[in-house]
């Protein structure tokens, strides 16, 4: 039996990161998810649909309203739960014509706040999403993953926000405390 070589007797260097930021699971919102032709959702909508964003992965928010272009003709609006009820009257989505689609999705998704100094270092570990302002300008918002699992992430003042299914947003929250710490 050929004889064992000594293992070399490294020491364990304890490295503790703490990043300075606050992340803040936020409440629930009003969200209807739209899809069809910008054209047919707008005369169908009428003024309770804010302007669109221009560009695809961009959000734009007017008048409390945000809305992402998430896809090719396919939306995310989000208000203050309090519009919930005026809003699905305003957009009658159980009426809409066969070519677009509206459907209130509020309780699906939950939103969280990473911000501070360091948020950027955060995001860093969550997501393989670039971030960097260059590529990810202030009115961007795509969906990617966060901790393995789908994600919407947008920038917000002084840091992201980051949707997750409902189903999720415990271990991410709990990812999210981890990497900080």
């Amino acid at each position: 039996m050929p004889a064992r070589l000594p293992r070399p007797q490294g020491r364990k260097v304890a490295v503790l990161m703490a990043y300075d930021v606050s992340i803040t699971r936020l409440p629930l919102f009003t969200l209807f998810d739209l899809k069809g032709g910008a054209d047919a959702l707008r005369a169908w909508c009428g003024p309770a649909l804010p302007a669109l964003p221009a560009r695809p992965t961009r959000a734009l928010t007017a008048a409390g309203r945000t809305v992402v272009w998430t896809g090719p003709d396919h939306w995310l609006m989000r208000a203050d739960l309090a519009e919930e009820a005026a809003l699905y009257t305003a957009l009658r989505p159980d009426d809409a014509p066969g070519d677009i689609s509206i459907v209130q999705v509020s309780d699906t998704l939950v939103f969280f706040a990473i911000t501070g100094p360091d948020a950027g270092d955060v995001m860093a570990v969550a997501t393989p999403l670039d971030l960097h302002p260059d590529l990810f300008p202030p009115d961007a918002a795509s969906w990617s993953e966060a901790f393995g699992t789908k994600a919407l992430i947008r920038p917000i003042a002084d840091g992201f926000e980051l949707a997750v299914d409902r189903s999720y947003a415990d271990w991410v929250e709990a990812m999210l405390g981890r990497t900080a710490s």
